[in-house]
């Protein structure tokens, strides 16, 4: 520590503590530090409130407290004989035999492609797994508020406790819930089991089940895992993801990852304890779901905090006495940087309290929720942000994929195919791609009719643009087969299924296939591709938030048939309304769309081309999104900077549009010509119904030049 005037050495301790009592402030220069002084004097008084608060929340610990040390480490206790049944090699193999792996390391392959990561590292990879997990358990794992009844079906009523059974305690199910069947009278049992065996089984339950499954789940993948008990009544899960080199919260029930706030902001909870089990101990981690501590204290008062702190650290030590000292030591030196960032974070801005909107619960009949006044003071019913991050296109492979249509049509009109003839061949072709995708993306390999070569002059680019290929093998069979990465015919087949279909319906609708036909709705060549996109707002990927069929109850039969249903949708759309973001608008998928929760008054898209490069705008497409109607852009202007965005001129201005159907497609030709632009940005400025709905969305946006754009045919575009 220098002095100011003279530049004599005050002190040379490393421990500021002591020599702080040598230090005077004698004045401050306001000129010289202007604003920044003030600011740091005013966060300085309030971190010395915070301070005096939080002492006196810890003296009234002492006079209202209930339980002793020993009170409440037996409360704790059974949750740390729980989490070691996830440790059972025969648990873990039950649950990953249920798991439709292959399916989710594609979609975790995809999920990656789509941020530009065609090579991730092998943490990255798993941390996208890991998600995916969450998403499947999601749509797998069924709600239970009342149990249908046994007999025939119909809703029940709730009639008390009953005692168990021998066959319903062999899996720790001590607590069983009757119920009446409102048709017929015969009484139902809901025995709440807390072996995660049989819930691989029964596959229901509330928080406690879902939590509990989920776990083993992720244990049984080799992620370390924790399960987290809130004493406000809720349970989920926390697993170390590599990737992020921290824990990450985990919500299966609402299929909810890192939003450890969702609870205190969206859901409105009053939390005093949460507490995280797992093989190698126990954690307060309350400090990670709040940034109202000092009110959180104040409601700590079943004990004190040194028993807190003597419970987890007794149970910890248990926990770990067999382990090595080099494991202690790894396992020590993760909790000192927990610790840290819990502290740390509590003193943070975080995002989710200002540009972040948290939903209220979404598991579990309204009514309860109501009751339990976990429900979000405005109805929010999902993730979304103001704060819209910019981020790259990855839709090389969708332009190619239109390219190649393009010229499956040039090839048609120049051997004169009659246009029904053309709409049955892109059908046969279609269904052998829909066989394609129901194969293993890792060794994807179909036996086809041979007629199918006839098809392969015309749709040999669109095979390339799959990456896949024509093979002949024994006795003369025709196989389709991979040709290069996996990622990208993963990427590529959901955009080709969806172009064809949209061919097929477009063919449908004109009298004759010739030279005039080739344009606009029907050829999208020349499409814009890999720029930078920034938006308005957003909503954020947190799973399946189109479908409440995890929230109702139904017989098991019904619930089976709908699960069927939705997987059978999946192989055509296998990432069901999971991406919302600005990006998802250039991605050639219906099954995804852009969501502006504000903007049905007013929102905006902003496309920024690659590289500095520039073009003329000749075309737009929009295409509407798969719900609420009221939802769709009704008025919007069209504009284009040739500046990088500082000065912008109106390209195309469109009021009072309708959108028929859901996955219209609507082609707008552009009304100001001859301007090159690096930047585009379209303003919607108000929606179908206003009075209905704060939000805007559509499908997808696709930009047309008049040049043509460099693409390399050979390969996809790896961004390292």
């Amino acid at each position: 520590i220098i002095g100011e005037d003279d530049g004599s050495v005050i002190s040379d301790d490393s421990d500021l503590l002591s020599s702080s009592g040598k230090l005077k402030l004698v004045s401050i220069d306001d000129e010289k530090h202007g604003d920044d002084t003030s600011s740091f004097l005013k966060s300085d008084e309030e971190f010395a409130r915070m301070l005096q608060a939080e002492e006196e929340a810890l003296m009234l610990q002492h006079v209202v407290a209930t339980e002793q040390s020993e009170q409440f480490e037996e409360r704790l206790r059974p949750y740390v004989d729980k989490v070691l049944l996830y440790e059972d090699p025969v648990r873990q193999e039950a649950a990953q035999k249920t798991v439709p792996v292959d399916e989710l390391e594609e979609k975790a392959l995809v999920s990656l492609a789509k941020e530009g990561r065609f090579k991730p590292t092998k943490a990255e990879l798993d941390h996208a797994f890991l998600l995916q997990l969450l998403f499947w358990f999601k749509q797998s794992f069924r709600w239970v508020n009342a149990p249908p009844c046994d007999l025939c079906g119909n809703t029940t009523v709730n009639q008390g406790m009953g005692a168990p059974l021998p066959s319903e305690t062999k899996y720790g199910g001590t607590r069983v819930e009757l119920y009446r069947c409102d048709s017929c009278s015969t009484t139902t049992r809901f025995p709440r089991y807390n072996d995660p065996l049989k819930l691989l089984e029964t596959r229901r339950g509330r928080c406690g089940e879902w939590a509990n499954c989920f776990t083993l789940y992720c244990r049984s993948f080799g992620y370390e895992s924790r399960l987290i008990l809130d004493f406000t009544d809720h349970v989920w899960t926390e697993c170390y993801s590599r990737a992020l080199g921290r824990w990450m919260h985990l919500d299966p029930c609402e299929a909810v990852y890192d939003k450890p706030l969702l609870y205190e902001k969206g859901w409105g909870k009053k939390l005093n304890y949460v507490i995280a089990f797992s093989n190698d101990g126990v954690r307060d981690v309350t400090k990670r779901y709040t940034r109202k501590w000092l009110e959180v204290l104040s409601r700590r008062n079943i004990t004190t905090e040194p028993v807190v702190s003597a419970a987890v650290t007794k149970l910890t030590n248990e926990c770990r006495r067999n382990f090595t000292s080099l494991a202690l030591s790894v396992l020590q030196d993760r909790d000192n940087n927990e610790s840290e960032e819990l502290d740390r974070d509590l003193l943070s801005q975080d995002e989710d309290y200002s540009s972040v909107s948290l939903p209220g619960r979404q598991s579990g009949d309204k009514e309860w929720r109501l009751s339990r006044s976990e429900t979000a003071p405005d109805s929010n019913d999902s993730l979304s942000t103001s704060s819209c991050p910019t981020r790259t296109c990855i839709d090389k492979h969708v332009t190619r994929v239109h390219n190649a249509i393009a010229r499956l049509l040039s090839l048609c009109v120049e051997n004169s195919v009659p246009r029904y003839r053309v709409s049955e061949i892109s059908n046969i072709f279609r269904k052998m791609l829909v066989d394609v995708r129901s194969s293993s993306h890792k060794a994807r390999r179909v036996v086809v009719n041979p007629f199918i070569m006839l098809l392969f002059p015309y749709f040999d680019e669109l095979l390339r643009a799959l990456s896949l290929k024509f093979e002949i093998g024994g006795y003369g069979r025709v196989e389709v087969c991979l040709a290069g990465e996996p990622v990208f015919t993963s990427l590529s087949l959901p955009v080709v299924l969806d172009a064809l279909e949209d061919l097929i319906n477009s063919l449908n609708k004109i009298n004759s296939l010739d030279g005039d036909s080739l344009s606009l709705p029907l050829i999208k060549s020349n499409r814009i591709h890999s720029g930078m996109v920034v938006a308005s707002g957003e909503e954020l990927p947190f799973g399946i938030v189109s479908s409440d069929l995890c929230s109702v109850d139904l017989c098991v039969e019904t619930f089976l048939y709908i699960y069927l249903i939705c997987k059978w949708i999946c192989l055509f759309f296998p990432f069901c309304w999971v991406y919302l973001q600005a990006t998802s608008a250039f991605d050639g998928l219906r099954a995804s769309k852009w969501e502006e929760p504000n903007g049905s008054k007013g929102g905006w898209i902003l496309y920024r081309l690659k590289d500095g490069m520039a073009c003329e705008l000749a075309a737009y497409e929009i295409t509407s999104a798969n719900d609420a109607p009221e939802r769709d852009p009704m008025d919007w202007v069209v504009e284009g900077s040739t500046d990088g965005g500082s000065n912008w001129y109106i390209l195309d201005k469109r009021a009072s549009q309708v959108f028929e159907d859901r996955f219209q497609c609507r082609s707008f030709e552009v009304q100001r010509q001859g301007l090159c632009c690096n930047v585009f940005r379209f303003r919607f400025l108000a929606v179908k119904d206003i009075q209905s709905t704060s939000r805007l969305q559509l499908c997808s946006i696709n930009l047309y030049t008049r040049g043509q754009l460099s693409l390399e045919l050979s390969d996809f575009e790896v961004i390292d």
